[in-house]
Protein backbone atom coordinates (compact mmCIF):
# COMPACT_ATOMS: atom_id res chain seq x y z
CA UNK A 1 0.00 0.00 0.00
CA UNK A 2 1.50 3.25 -1.11
CA UNK A 3 2.04 5.86 1.52
CA UNK A 4 -0.55 8.57 1.48
CA UNK A 5 -0.04 11.73 3.41
CA UNK A 6 -3.21 13.15 4.85
CA UNK A 7 -3.40 16.69 6.09
CA UNK A 8 -5.22 16.99 9.37
CA UNK A 9 -6.89 20.26 10.09
CA UNK A 10 -5.37 21.73 13.27
CA UNK A 11 -7.74 21.97 16.16
CA UNK A 12 -9.43 25.33 16.29
CA UNK A 13 -9.64 25.20 20.05
CA UNK A 14 -5.86 25.34 20.45
CA UNK A 15 -4.81 28.93 19.81
CA UNK A 16 -6.79 30.14 16.84
CA UNK A 17 -9.31 32.90 17.61
CA UNK A 18 -12.84 31.63 17.68
CA UNK A 19 -16.04 33.65 17.34
CA UNK A 20 -18.17 33.83 20.45
CA UNK A 21 -21.42 35.52 21.34
CA UNK A 22 -22.41 37.26 24.54
CA UNK A 23 -25.48 39.10 25.76
CA UNK A 24 -24.64 42.73 26.42
CA UNK A 25 -27.41 42.94 29.04
CA UNK A 26 -26.95 39.91 31.28
CA UNK A 27 -23.66 38.30 30.19
CA UNK A 28 -25.18 35.03 28.92
CA UNK A 29 -23.06 33.28 26.24
CA UNK A 30 -25.19 31.38 23.74
CA UNK A 31 -23.48 28.99 21.31
CA UNK A 32 -24.61 31.01 18.31
CA UNK A 33 -26.03 34.40 17.45
CA UNK A 34 -29.68 34.91 18.41
CA UNK A 35 -31.99 37.83 17.94
CA UNK A 36 -33.27 37.50 21.49
CA UNK A 37 -31.32 36.48 24.57
CA UNK A 38 -32.81 33.27 26.04
CA UNK A 39 -31.69 34.27 29.55
CA UNK A 40 -33.03 37.83 29.97
CA UNK A 41 -35.34 38.00 26.88
CA UNK A 42 -33.73 41.22 25.60
CA UNK A 43 -33.93 41.82 21.85
CA UNK A 44 -30.81 42.74 19.89
CA UNK A 45 -28.46 42.34 22.87
CA UNK A 46 -26.35 39.44 21.50
CA UNK A 47 -23.00 40.76 20.30
CA UNK A 48 -20.07 38.95 18.71
CA UNK A 49 -16.69 38.93 20.41
CA UNK A 50 -13.45 37.10 19.83
CA UNK A 51 -11.97 34.73 22.39
CA UNK A 52 -8.34 33.73 22.05
CA UNK A 53 -6.40 31.05 23.80
CA UNK A 54 -7.25 27.46 24.59
CA UNK A 55 -10.74 26.48 25.51
CA UNK A 56 -9.57 24.18 28.29
CA UNK A 57 -6.40 25.02 30.14
CA UNK A 58 -4.33 22.06 31.26
CA UNK A 59 -1.91 24.06 33.37
CA UNK A 60 -1.22 23.00 36.90
CA UNK A 61 -1.13 25.86 39.39
CA UNK A 62 1.95 25.60 41.57
CA UNK A 63 2.22 27.00 45.07
CA UNK A 64 4.10 30.24 45.74
CA UNK A 65 5.03 32.38 48.69
CA UNK A 66 2.01 34.49 49.79
CA UNK A 67 2.39 38.23 50.08
CA UNK A 68 1.31 38.11 53.73
CA UNK A 69 1.31 35.03 55.94
CA UNK A 70 -1.83 33.83 57.64
CA UNK A 71 -2.13 34.94 61.26
CA UNK A 72 -4.23 33.84 64.23
CA UNK A 73 -7.49 35.72 64.29
CA UNK A 74 -6.88 37.09 67.80
CA UNK A 75 -3.75 38.89 66.63
CA UNK A 76 -5.56 40.80 63.87
CA UNK A 77 -6.81 44.31 64.67
CA UNK A 78 -10.31 45.34 63.62
CA UNK A 79 -9.54 49.07 63.90
CA UNK A 80 -8.87 49.61 60.16
CA UNK A 81 -12.36 48.30 59.39
CA UNK A 82 -14.14 50.58 61.85
CA UNK A 83 -16.99 52.53 60.25
CA UNK A 84 -16.64 56.29 59.84
CA UNK A 85 -19.94 58.25 60.13
CA UNK A 86 -20.86 59.88 56.85
CA UNK A 87 -22.75 62.72 58.53
CA UNK A 88 -26.13 61.62 57.10
CA UNK A 89 -27.81 59.87 60.03
CA UNK A 90 -30.35 57.79 58.11
CA UNK A 91 -27.72 56.53 55.66
CA UNK A 92 -25.44 55.63 58.57
CA UNK A 93 -28.35 53.71 60.09
CA UNK A 94 -28.64 51.54 56.98
CA UNK A 95 -24.88 51.10 56.63
CA UNK A 96 -24.51 49.97 60.23
CA UNK A 97 -22.76 53.06 61.59
CA UNK A 98 -21.10 54.64 58.58
CA UNK A 99 -18.76 54.02 55.68
CA UNK A 100 -15.95 51.51 56.25
CA UNK A 101 -12.58 52.52 54.73
CA UNK A 102 -11.97 50.33 51.71
CA UNK A 103 -15.60 49.27 51.44
CA UNK A 104 -17.45 49.56 48.13
CA UNK A 105 -21.13 50.51 48.24
CA UNK A 106 -23.48 50.11 45.28
CA UNK A 107 -26.47 52.51 45.39
CA UNK A 108 -29.11 51.70 42.78
CA UNK A 109 -32.33 53.51 42.00
CA UNK A 110 -34.63 54.74 39.27
CA UNK A 111 -33.79 57.89 37.31
CA UNK A 112 -34.80 61.09 39.08
CA UNK A 113 -35.34 59.53 42.50
CA UNK A 114 -32.54 61.60 44.06
CA UNK A 115 -29.40 59.44 44.09
CA UNK A 116 -27.05 62.20 42.98
CA UNK A 117 -28.64 64.68 45.39
CA UNK A 118 -28.22 62.34 48.34
CA UNK A 119 -24.61 61.46 47.53
CA UNK A 120 -23.64 65.09 46.98
CA UNK A 121 -24.89 65.79 50.49
CA UNK A 122 -22.91 62.79 51.75
CA UNK A 123 -19.76 64.09 50.05
CA UNK A 124 -20.21 67.53 51.62
CA UNK A 125 -20.81 66.08 55.08
CA UNK A 126 -17.74 63.85 54.73
CA UNK A 127 -15.56 66.78 53.62
CA UNK A 128 -16.75 68.90 56.54
CA UNK A 129 -16.60 66.19 59.21
CA UNK A 130 -13.40 64.28 58.41
CA UNK A 131 -9.78 65.13 57.80
CA UNK A 132 -9.74 63.66 54.29
CA UNK A 133 -11.29 65.15 51.16
CA UNK A 134 -14.13 63.65 49.16
CA UNK A 135 -14.13 63.25 45.39
CA UNK A 136 -17.24 63.09 43.21
CA UNK A 137 -16.66 61.81 39.68
CA UNK A 138 -19.62 62.34 37.38
CA UNK A 139 -19.80 60.57 34.06
CA UNK A 140 -23.22 61.96 33.22
CA UNK A 141 -22.89 65.69 34.01
CA UNK A 142 -20.28 68.38 33.69
CA UNK A 143 -18.65 69.88 36.77
CA UNK A 144 -20.60 73.11 36.18
CA UNK A 145 -23.89 71.27 36.30
CA UNK A 146 -22.89 69.51 39.52
CA UNK A 147 -21.79 72.87 40.95
CA UNK A 148 -25.25 74.34 40.30
CA UNK A 149 -26.86 71.51 42.26
CA UNK A 150 -24.31 71.92 45.04
CA UNK A 151 -25.18 75.61 45.36
CA UNK A 152 -28.86 74.78 45.67
CA UNK A 153 -28.11 72.20 48.36
CA UNK A 154 -25.54 74.32 50.15
CA UNK A 155 -22.95 71.59 49.57
CA UNK A 156 -19.90 73.81 49.02
CA UNK A 157 -16.72 72.94 50.90
CA UNK A 158 -13.03 73.33 50.22
CA UNK A 159 -12.41 69.60 50.69
CA UNK A 160 -15.12 68.59 48.21
CA UNK A 161 -13.64 67.92 44.76
CA UNK A 162 -15.53 67.46 41.50
CA UNK A 163 -14.46 65.83 38.26
CA UNK A 164 -16.24 64.86 35.07
CA UNK A 165 -14.68 61.75 33.56
CA UNK A 166 -15.78 58.66 31.67
CA UNK A 167 -12.38 56.95 31.41
CA UNK A 168 -11.19 54.65 34.18
CA UNK A 169 -7.56 55.70 33.75
CA UNK A 170 -8.49 59.35 34.27
CA UNK A 171 -10.46 58.43 37.39
CA UNK A 172 -7.40 56.68 38.82
CA UNK A 173 -5.36 59.77 37.98
CA UNK A 174 -7.75 61.93 40.03
CA UNK A 175 -7.39 59.47 42.89
CA UNK A 176 -3.60 59.89 42.81
CA UNK A 177 -3.89 63.68 42.76
CA UNK A 178 -6.65 64.25 45.36
CA UNK A 179 -6.05 61.24 47.66
CA UNK A 180 -9.65 61.28 48.94
CA UNK A 181 -11.11 59.34 51.83
CA UNK A 182 -14.44 59.05 49.99
CA UNK A 183 -14.89 58.40 46.27
CA UNK A 184 -18.30 58.67 44.58
CA UNK A 185 -18.74 57.42 40.99
CA UNK A 186 -21.93 58.64 39.31
CA UNK A 187 -22.49 56.28 37.64
CA UNK A 188 -20.51 53.07 37.14
CA UNK A 189 -22.30 52.40 33.83
CA UNK A 190 -20.77 55.54 32.30
CA UNK A 191 -17.13 54.63 33.02
CA UNK A 192 -15.18 52.67 30.43
CA UNK A 193 -12.05 50.58 30.94
CA UNK A 194 -9.42 50.87 28.18
CA UNK A 195 -8.56 47.59 26.50
CA UNK A 196 -11.83 45.94 27.50
CA UNK A 197 -14.34 44.85 24.88
CA UNK A 198 -17.89 46.15 24.79
CA UNK A 199 -19.54 49.52 25.00
CA UNK A 200 -19.71 51.58 28.23
CA UNK A 201 -22.53 50.22 30.36
CA UNK A 202 -22.28 46.73 28.87
CA UNK A 203 -21.71 43.62 30.90
CA UNK A 204 -18.00 43.29 30.16
CA UNK A 205 -17.23 46.96 30.77
CA UNK A 206 -19.23 47.21 34.00
CA UNK A 207 -17.59 44.07 35.36
CA UNK A 208 -14.08 45.28 34.52
CA UNK A 209 -14.62 48.80 35.90
CA UNK A 210 -16.16 47.54 39.13
CA UNK A 211 -13.44 44.97 39.68
CA UNK A 212 -10.74 47.63 39.18
CA UNK A 213 -12.43 50.09 41.55
CA UNK A 214 -12.91 47.41 44.20
CA UNK A 215 -9.23 46.49 43.97
CA UNK A 216 -8.12 50.13 44.28
CA UNK A 217 -10.51 50.77 47.19
CA UNK A 218 -9.18 47.78 49.13
CA UNK A 219 -5.56 48.66 48.38
CA UNK A 220 -5.77 52.33 49.38
CA UNK A 221 -8.51 52.15 52.02
CA UNK A 222 -10.84 54.53 50.18
CA UNK A 223 -14.56 54.30 50.94
CA UNK A 224 -16.21 54.09 47.53
CA UNK A 225 -19.84 54.59 46.52
CA UNK A 226 -20.94 53.50 43.05
CA UNK A 227 -24.21 54.73 41.58
CA UNK A 228 -25.92 52.00 39.58
CA UNK A 229 -28.73 52.12 37.08
CA UNK A 230 -31.74 49.83 37.34
CA UNK A 231 -33.68 47.91 34.72
CA UNK A 232 -37.37 48.32 34.04
CA UNK A 233 -38.20 45.61 36.58
CA UNK A 234 -36.28 47.41 39.33
CA UNK A 235 -33.18 45.19 39.55
CA UNK A 236 -29.61 46.48 39.29
CA UNK A 237 -28.52 46.83 35.68
CA UNK A 238 -25.50 44.83 34.59
CA UNK A 239 -24.26 41.36 35.43
CA UNK A 240 -25.37 39.68 38.64
CA UNK A 241 -21.73 39.33 39.62
CA UNK A 242 -21.70 43.11 40.14
CA UNK A 243 -23.62 42.69 43.41
CA UNK A 244 -21.18 39.98 44.51
CA UNK A 245 -18.13 42.16 43.91
CA UNK A 246 -19.22 45.03 46.15
CA UNK A 247 -19.54 44.96 49.94
CA UNK A 248 -22.87 46.77 50.33
CA UNK A 249 -25.90 46.97 48.02
CA UNK A 250 -28.50 49.66 48.69
CA UNK A 251 -31.72 50.38 46.82
CA UNK A 252 -32.99 53.97 46.71
CA UNK A 253 -36.77 53.89 46.38
CA UNK A 254 -39.47 56.51 46.13
CA UNK A 255 -42.47 57.69 44.18
CA UNK A 256 -41.89 60.76 42.03
CA UNK A 257 -45.24 62.13 43.20
CA UNK A 258 -44.31 61.77 46.88
CA UNK A 259 -41.60 63.44 48.94
CA UNK A 260 -40.80 60.20 50.80
CA UNK A 261 -37.60 58.37 49.88
CA UNK A 262 -36.38 55.06 51.32
CA UNK A 263 -32.87 53.63 51.27
CA UNK A 264 -33.21 49.89 51.73
CA UNK A 265 -30.28 47.62 52.53
CA UNK A 266 -30.11 44.48 50.38
CA UNK A 267 -26.59 43.29 51.19
CA UNK A 268 -24.23 44.48 53.90
CA UNK A 269 -21.01 42.78 54.96
CA UNK A 270 -20.50 45.21 57.85
CA UNK A 271 -23.95 45.47 59.38
CA UNK A 272 -27.61 44.42 59.17
CA UNK A 273 -28.97 43.81 55.69
CA UNK A 274 -32.61 44.59 56.52
CA UNK A 275 -32.40 48.20 57.69
CA UNK A 276 -34.31 51.06 56.06
CA UNK A 277 -33.46 54.75 56.06
CA UNK A 278 -36.15 57.40 55.54
CA UNK A 279 -35.62 60.70 53.76
CA UNK A 280 -37.82 63.56 52.62
CA UNK A 281 -37.16 65.37 49.36
CA UNK A 282 -37.45 69.16 49.35
CA UNK A 283 -36.70 71.83 46.77
CA UNK A 284 -33.55 72.65 48.67
CA UNK A 285 -32.35 69.06 48.99
CA UNK A 286 -32.97 65.87 50.87
CA UNK A 287 -33.17 65.55 54.66
CA UNK A 288 -33.18 62.58 57.01
CA UNK A 289 -36.39 61.58 58.76
CA UNK A 290 -35.64 60.14 62.17
CA UNK A 291 -39.38 59.87 62.98
CA UNK A 292 -41.31 59.29 59.73
CA UNK A 293 -44.50 57.83 61.26
CA UNK A 294 -46.28 61.19 61.21
CA UNK A 295 -46.14 61.22 57.40
CA UNK A 296 -48.41 58.20 57.16
CA UNK A 297 -51.25 59.42 59.37
CA UNK A 298 -54.13 61.81 58.80
CA UNK A 299 -55.47 63.96 61.60
CA UNK A 300 -59.27 64.27 61.58
CA UNK A 301 -61.43 66.66 63.57
CA UNK A 302 -64.06 63.92 63.76
CA UNK A 303 -63.74 60.14 63.22
CA UNK A 304 -64.30 59.16 59.58
CA UNK A 305 -65.58 55.76 58.38
CA UNK A 306 -63.28 53.75 56.14
CA UNK A 307 -60.00 54.24 58.00
CA UNK A 308 -57.91 52.07 60.31
CA UNK A 309 -54.33 52.35 61.59
CA UNK A 310 -51.74 49.58 61.60
CA UNK A 311 -48.01 49.33 62.30
CA UNK A 312 -45.84 48.11 59.42
CA UNK A 313 -42.24 46.96 59.68
CA UNK A 314 -39.75 48.45 57.23
CA UNK A 315 -36.67 46.41 57.98
CA UNK A 316 -36.20 46.78 61.73
CA UNK A 317 -38.17 50.02 61.91
CA UNK A 318 -41.81 50.15 62.99
CA UNK A 319 -43.94 52.69 61.13
CA UNK A 320 -47.49 53.60 62.11
CA UNK A 321 -49.48 53.66 58.89
CA UNK A 322 -53.07 54.55 58.09
CA UNK A 323 -55.08 52.37 55.71
CA UNK A 324 -58.07 53.93 53.96
CA UNK A 325 -60.91 52.19 52.12
CA UNK A 326 -63.78 53.56 50.08
CA UNK A 327 -66.83 51.49 49.13
CA UNK A 328 -68.22 52.68 45.82
CA UNK A 329 -71.65 52.38 44.25
CA UNK A 330 -73.23 49.19 42.98
CA UNK A 331 -72.25 48.31 39.42
CA UNK A 332 -73.24 45.72 36.88
CA UNK A 333 -70.68 43.08 35.94
CA UNK A 334 -67.28 42.98 37.59
CA UNK A 335 -66.68 45.84 40.05
CA UNK A 336 -63.29 47.49 40.28
CA UNK A 337 -60.81 46.75 43.07
CA UNK A 338 -58.17 49.47 43.03
CA UNK A 339 -55.23 49.73 45.45
CA UNK A 340 -52.45 52.23 46.05
CA UNK A 341 -49.58 51.24 48.31
CA UNK A 342 -51.16 47.87 49.15
CA UNK A 343 -51.01 44.37 47.70
CA UNK A 344 -53.95 43.86 45.35
CA UNK A 345 -53.91 40.08 45.89
CA UNK A 346 -54.20 40.48 49.67
CA UNK A 347 -57.03 42.98 49.27
CA UNK A 348 -58.93 40.51 47.08
CA UNK A 349 -58.45 37.81 49.71
CA UNK A 350 -59.62 40.10 52.53
CA UNK A 351 -62.72 41.08 50.56
CA UNK A 352 -63.56 37.42 49.96
CA UNK A 353 -63.19 36.64 53.68
CA UNK A 354 -65.37 39.60 54.66
CA UNK A 355 -68.02 38.61 52.13
CA UNK A 356 -68.06 35.05 53.42
CA UNK A 357 -67.68 35.54 57.19
CA UNK A 358 -69.61 38.80 57.78
CA UNK A 359 -73.31 38.52 57.00
CA UNK A 360 -73.94 42.27 56.99
CA UNK A 361 -71.18 43.07 54.52
CA UNK A 362 -72.00 42.53 50.82
CA UNK A 363 -69.23 43.50 48.45
CA UNK A 364 -69.72 41.31 45.39
CA UNK A 365 -71.29 44.14 43.37
CA UNK A 366 -69.55 47.14 44.98
CA UNK A 367 -66.44 48.94 43.86
CA UNK A 368 -63.67 48.97 46.50
CA UNK A 369 -60.75 51.38 46.65
CA UNK A 370 -57.97 50.97 49.23
CA UNK A 371 -54.82 53.02 49.80
CA UNK A 372 -52.17 53.97 52.31
CA UNK A 373 -51.40 57.52 53.41
CA UNK A 374 -48.15 59.30 52.62
CA UNK A 375 -46.92 57.16 49.72
CA UNK A 376 -45.62 54.25 51.79
CA UNK A 377 -46.03 50.76 50.35
CA UNK A 378 -47.23 48.05 52.75
CA UNK A 379 -47.32 44.49 51.42
CA UNK A 380 -46.71 42.42 54.55
CA UNK A 381 -49.56 40.26 55.93
CA UNK A 382 -49.67 42.18 59.22
CA UNK A 383 -51.75 44.87 57.51
CA UNK A 384 -54.58 42.41 56.69
CA UNK A 385 -56.55 43.12 59.87
CA UNK A 386 -56.36 46.90 59.44
CA UNK A 387 -57.34 46.52 55.78
CA UNK A 388 -60.34 44.37 56.73
CA UNK A 389 -61.45 46.77 59.45
CA UNK A 390 -61.13 49.75 57.11
CA UNK A 391 -63.31 48.01 54.50
CA UNK A 392 -65.82 46.91 57.15
CA UNK A 393 -65.87 50.45 58.54
CA UNK A 394 -66.67 51.87 55.13
CA UNK A 395 -69.26 49.21 54.33
CA UNK A 396 -71.04 49.56 57.69
CA UNK A 397 -70.55 53.36 57.85
CA UNK A 398 -68.93 52.87 61.25
CA UNK A 399 -66.09 55.23 62.18
CA UNK A 400 -63.19 53.59 63.97
CA UNK A 401 -61.82 55.09 67.16
CA UNK A 402 -58.93 57.48 66.45
CA UNK A 403 -56.85 55.83 69.19
CA UNK A 404 -57.27 52.28 67.76
CA UNK A 405 -54.50 50.29 66.04
CA UNK A 406 -54.94 46.83 64.48
CA UNK A 407 -52.15 44.32 63.77
CA UNK A 408 -52.54 40.80 62.38
CA UNK A 409 -52.78 38.51 59.38
CA UNK A 410 -56.21 37.31 58.24
CA UNK A 411 -56.60 33.71 57.07
CA UNK A 412 -59.13 32.34 54.61
CA UNK A 413 -61.26 30.93 57.43
CA UNK A 414 -61.45 34.35 59.05
CA UNK A 415 -58.92 33.62 61.81
CA UNK A 416 -56.41 36.26 62.88
CA UNK A 417 -52.85 34.94 62.80
CA UNK A 418 -49.87 36.15 64.73
CA UNK A 419 -47.12 38.18 63.05
CA UNK A 420 -43.61 39.07 64.11
CA UNK A 421 -42.28 41.99 66.17
CA UNK A 422 -45.63 42.74 67.84
CA UNK A 423 -43.94 44.20 70.90
CA UNK A 424 -41.94 46.64 68.81
CA UNK A 425 -45.03 47.61 66.83
CA UNK A 426 -47.10 48.26 69.96
CA UNK A 427 -44.30 50.31 71.53
CA UNK A 428 -44.22 52.58 68.46
CA UNK A 429 -48.02 52.95 68.47
CA UNK A 430 -48.05 53.77 72.20
CA UNK A 431 -45.34 56.39 71.66
CA UNK A 432 -47.61 58.17 69.19
CA UNK A 433 -50.57 58.16 71.60
CA UNK A 434 -52.60 55.11 70.54
CA UNK A 435 -54.38 53.62 73.57
CA UNK A 436 -56.23 50.56 72.17
CA UNK A 437 -54.75 47.71 70.12
CA UNK A 438 -56.21 44.61 68.49
CA UNK A 439 -53.64 41.82 68.14
CA UNK A 440 -53.69 38.09 67.27
CA UNK A 441 -54.00 35.41 69.98
CA UNK A 442 -50.80 34.42 71.71
CA UNK A 443 -49.57 37.88 72.58
CA UNK A 444 -48.52 37.95 76.22
CA UNK A 445 -47.38 34.33 76.31
CA UNK A 446 -43.78 35.18 75.55
CA UNK A 447 -41.25 36.74 77.84
CA UNK A 448 -41.40 40.54 77.81
CA UNK A 449 -44.80 40.66 76.10
CA UNK A 450 -46.38 42.99 78.64
CA UNK A 451 -48.43 45.79 77.02
CA UNK A 452 -46.92 49.26 76.81
CA UNK A 453 -47.89 51.66 79.57
CA UNK A 454 -51.23 53.34 78.94
CA UNK A 455 -52.30 50.94 76.17
CA UNK A 456 -55.04 48.34 76.32
CA UNK A 457 -54.25 45.27 74.22
CA UNK A 458 -57.06 42.88 73.22
CA UNK A 459 -56.43 39.54 71.55
CA UNK A 460 -58.93 38.71 68.79
CA UNK A 461 -59.14 35.23 67.33
CA UNK A 462 -61.24 35.91 64.26
CA UNK A 463 -62.37 38.74 62.04
CA UNK A 464 -65.90 38.97 63.43
CA UNK A 465 -64.58 39.40 66.98
CA UNK A 466 -62.19 42.09 65.75
CA UNK A 467 -65.04 44.07 64.16
CA UNK A 468 -67.05 43.82 67.40
CA UNK A 469 -64.16 45.07 69.52
CA UNK A 470 -63.45 47.87 67.04
CA UNK A 471 -67.08 48.99 67.25
CA UNK A 472 -66.92 48.86 71.05
CA UNK A 473 -63.74 50.93 71.08
CA UNK A 474 -65.31 53.58 68.87
CA UNK A 475 -68.20 53.89 71.30
CA UNK A 476 -65.92 54.48 74.28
Amino acid sequence: MTGVTTSRTPSRARSEPRPAYQCDACGHQPPKWLGRCPECNEWGSIIESTLTGPVVSGRVVSSRMPSEPARPIKTISAAPAKAVPSGVTELDRVLGGGLVPGAVVLLAGEPGVGKSTLLLDVAQQWAAGTSTPSLVVSGEESVSQVRLRAERLGALHDNLYLASESDLGAVLGHLDAVKPGLLIIDSVQTISAPGTEGVPGGVTQVRAVTAALVSIAKERGVATVLVGHVTKDGSVAGPRVLEHLVDVVLHFEGDKHSSLRLVRGVKNRYGPADEVGCFEMHETGIVSLADPSGLFLTRYNEPVPGTCVTVAMEGRRAMVTEVQALIGAQVQGSPRRTVSGLDSARLAMVLAVLQRRMEKIKLHDREVFAATVGGIRVTEPSADLAMALAVASGALNLAMAPHLVAIGEVGLTGEVRRVGAIGRRLAEAARLGFRFALVPPGYGTGEGDSPPKGMRVVEVGDLQTAVQWAARASAE
